[in-house]
């Protein structure tokens, strides 16, 4: 299924929403000839290259003309889409955006739904970047979006109801219950059209999913905020987890009570050495109250035999208890990732509920580094995880 990822990082409004389609490979005619079947008039599109500090990308810009707009309600939005010869899909998707912005809007200024007007030339332009939105989602075969946190600036913004705060009213009521992420930049990063189109869209938050990427876009933001202002989206096709796989297992144990702990602990290290998948020690308490340990060792069935000598040659045990088990097994790969300290192998596995990794940099790695560096152990296991998950947003796997 080919899946979208909206990568808010500076910000989301309609213009860029479909300046980034666009930049990504959807058809700017197929946009424009479609938009054509509402039958909307007094309005132009342009449609081109630029850069924000330095980053190129696509404007989408609406332009109004001076000549009379009629005054509409979301009633009538509502029917100048259904009415229209567009795609059902593009409908849907076009309603359900504008269904969001709505209720935002009558919850905020305390109307019905059906009684919130669109100001003249917002009407147009709100339809325009709405509807052009559904247009470019089902052009690219969009069937899955995701996005990043939404950045929250701050200070104020000017509209037509005078200066608000940022977010604007309608803006945070769409947001309500949906993860943003506080940013140092004084301005309306996220707009109520930008912020209907994600509470209408977006099927789940964080970072890129699991995808084969096919086409990024830059859609660029009409405003300066000191900060590269531009969405970037990833378009490609969704990679499935693999389920948790089921292996068989020997589990073997022995209680030992009469031999050196230090003789034990050389078992253990040979045990993981000759192919034991786990080994551990617990203290327990013997017969007449004797301290003792249970010796443990996990293993592939095919190793039994060999792993259960080793234990009758190493300790002093007369009988080893074996049985068979099944575990169930993340997918799981090694990677290595570059930190301050240098090196690391970290061992990666996915969450069976696709809500992120579990990820456990090689202690051999991590020791050796602290020891070179002179460094606390700790730090380099943090430096190792931020690598390792920085390296998996940066490949969306």
């Amino acid at each position: 299924m080919k899946i979208l990822y909206l990568d808010c990082f500076g910000g989301i409004s309609g213009d860029m929403m479909l300046g980034a389609m666009i930049d990504a490979g959807v058809s700017p005619a197929a946009v424009q000839s479609q938009l054509e079947l509402l039958g909307l008039e007094g309005y132009s599109l342009k449609i081109f290259q630029d850069k924000t500090r330095g980053f190129r990308g696509t404007r989408f810009v609406v332009e109004v003309g001076y000549g009379h707009q009629p005054h509409r309600t979301w009633e009538d939005i509502r029917g100048i889409i259904e009415n229209s010869k567009l795609h059902p899909q593009v409908k849907r998707h076009a309603l359900e955006i504008f269904e969001k912005l709505a209720l935002a809007e009558a919850r905020v200024h305390g109307v019905e739904p059906r009684h919130v007007h669109f100001h003249e030339v917002g009407a147009v332009d709100s339809i325009v970047d709405i509807v052009g939105t559904a247009i470019a989602l089902h052009e690219a075969g969009v069937g899955k979006v995701y996005s990043s946190p939404l950045p929250a600036g701050y200070g104020t913004v000017q509209t037509r109801h005078g200066i608000l705060p940022v977010p604007a009213p309608a803006t945070a009521e769409l947001l309500r219950g949906f993860p943003i992420r506080p940013v140092d930049v004084e301005g309306e990063l996220v707009t109520p059209t930008g912020a209907a189109i994600v509470a209408a869209l977006a099927g789940g938050f964080g970072p890129l999913p699991a995808m084969k990427i096919a086409q990024i876009g830059y859609g660029l933001g009409a405003n300066d905020y000191g900060i590269p202002n531009f969405l970037r989206v990833f378009i490609g096709e969704e990679i499935e987890r693999q389920p948790a796989s089921e292996q068989e297992i020997s589990i073997l144990q022995t209680n030992i009570d009469d031999l050196n702990p230090e003789i034990l602990a050389y078992v253990t290290e040979k045990l993981l050495a000759s192919g034991a998948l786990d080994v551990w020690l617990t203290p327990v308490i013997m017969k007449k109250g004797r301290p003792g340990n249970l010796l443990t060792a996990l293993c592939l069935p095919e190793k039994e035999e060999e792993l259960m000598q080793l234990i009758f040659a190493e300790t002093s045990t007369l009988g080893v208890r074996r049985r068979r088990e099944k575990r169930f097994c993340l997918p799981r790969k090694h990677i290595s990732v570059e930190t301050e300290f240098g090196t690391v192998r970290v061992k990666v596995a996915t969450c069976r509920d696709d809500s992120g990794w579990q990820m456990s940099p090689e202690y051999e790695d991590c020791r050796r580094l602290a020891l070179e560096k002179n460094v606390p152990l700790k730090n380099v296991y943090i430096c190792a995880i931020e690598a390792a998950r920085e390296a998996l947003c940066r490949f969306g796997e």
